[in-house]
């Protein structure tokens, strides 16, 4: 696969596909994405017993951060299995929603998917410091700080005044957040559906990353604007939904308003794969590799 530079607007036509994925079996793609996020959620439902007993410190806070990374390192391969689920679905193969497993069953894939996901960390942790480096060690301090109000459930003092160097921090994580967008959706792509080695996916990451540097920002401005008419939506139906409980009760509010959360998530979930799924289809020549020789090289 060859690593392809996109036209600015890609960056839109990425989001577009997405909100409309699904349409050819939606049984397959939306079950798929709910089975793996009500996986997701079992690191915060196994680490609430350390989040919430015992005596606040950095301690527990420590341990559930491991604990929590661990579980979720184990997850990783849902998301290949919903990316495989997607890509089947686009091509008019056979998919139902327990495929979202198929990462797990010999020869699925499931450790590249998690050496990739670790490079990914590893790919954090050094552009951490990098920012680090150049805003200075007070952002640490401060953020250290938050975290450990939020641990003995204090308000934080430090959000009273920034630390030196915050607008620095802030200008470099925005950019590092555009380019690593990038490098995990095609990244991602490269070794749940092409079955590259976590380094080739990594370095095919970089590379479609920065050569569409600009259809990324166009994207990342299209899902801010995306954002906005969400909140704008979502305002106009909780006022429309505390007018109902006014005139009703709040019994129909609560009964209303789990189903069109829980719809709402779901449907995030599935526009953000989405987006992942045709950046990387676009950007790797995803679209151009039949389904017979995507399969033998995941094999």
């Amino acid at each position: 696969m060859s690593i392809r530079a996109m036209g600015p607007m890609a960056g839109f036509r990425w989001l577009m596909n997405a909100i409309n994925l699904g349409r050819h079996n939606p049984k397959a793609v939306f079950g798929a994405a709910g089975l793996s996020l009500l996986l997701m959620l079992v690191p915060s439902v196994l680490t609430m017993p350390l989040q919430m007993g015992g005596t606040p410190g950095g301690g527990r806070m420590v341990a559930v951060l491991v604990v929590s990374m661990l579980l979720g390192l184990l997850l990783t391969p849902l998301y290949g299995g919903l990316m495989s689920v997607i890509d089947a679905a686009e091509r008019g193969r056979p998919a139902k929603a327990t495929d979202v497993f198929v990462p797990y069953r010999t020869g699925g894939g499931a450790l590249r998917m998690i050496g990739f996901a670790v490079g990914m960390l590893v790919v954090y942790a050094i552009l951490g410091v990098v920012v680090v480096a150049i805003a200075g060690t007070g952002i640490v301090h401060w953020y250290m700080d938050i975290l450990a109000a939020q641990a003995a459930k204090t308000a934080p003092t430090a959000l009273q005044q920034l630390p030196a160097g915050f607008g620095t921090a802030m200008a470099l994580f925005t950019v590092f957040w555009l380019l690593l967008m990038g490098v995990y959706a095609v990244g991602f792509g490269q070794v749940a559906l092409a079955g590259r080695t976590p380094m080739a996916a990594l370095k095919d990451g970089f590379i479609g990353s920065l050569k569409n540097l600009l259809p990324l920002l166009m994207m990342a401005i299209g899902m801010c604007v995306g954002v906005v008419a969400v909140l704008l939506a979502l305002v106009v139906l909780v006022g429309i939904a505390a007018l109902l409980a006014k005139l009703v009760g709040m019994w129909l509010l609560f009964v209303l308003a789990v189903p069109v959360y829980i719809a709402f998530v779901l449907v995030l979930y599935v526009v953000m794969f989405g987006t992942m799924y045709f950046m990387w289809r676009d950007i790797c020549g995803g679209s151009d590799t039949s389904a017979e020789a995507v399969a033998a090289m995941a094999a």
